[in-house]
């Protein structure tokens, strides 16, 4: 997204924790909805392990998803442009989850 001068009274001060800037490694995000929220569940899968932990939950709105979505693309644009294109293999998931509802991978 772009930078752009803001008025101090419209700034956010973010605190972020020494534990929370530490941060989870994920490799699979599990994605539901339902017409209020969007659900992202980052999780560890394992090689060889039939069991995976959810590190993290986030519940948002449809509208911070898209904004989060627009912010990604931005994001995902920069990096290719600056270090090339992400290779994308085309390994089949291999692993089933459904939370019951609309689901996606990524």
């Amino acid at each position: 997204m772009s930078q752009e001068k803001q008025n101090p009274e419209n700034q956010i001060n973010i605190e972020l924790t020494e534990e929370v800037a530490e941060g989870h490694f994920v490799n699979l995000a599990m994605i539901a909805h339902s017409s209020s929220e969007f659900v992202i569940d980052f999780v560890r899968m394992m090689p060889g392990t039939p069991k995976a932990k959810v590190k993290s939950r986030i519940v948002i709105t449809p509208e911070h998803a898209k904004r989060l979505y627009k912010a990604l693309g931005e994001n995902l644009a920069r990096f290719e442009g600056r270090f090339g294109p992400i290779k994308e293999t085309q390994e089949p998931a291999g692993f089933p989850m459904n939370f019951g509802g609309s689901v996606g991978e990524a």
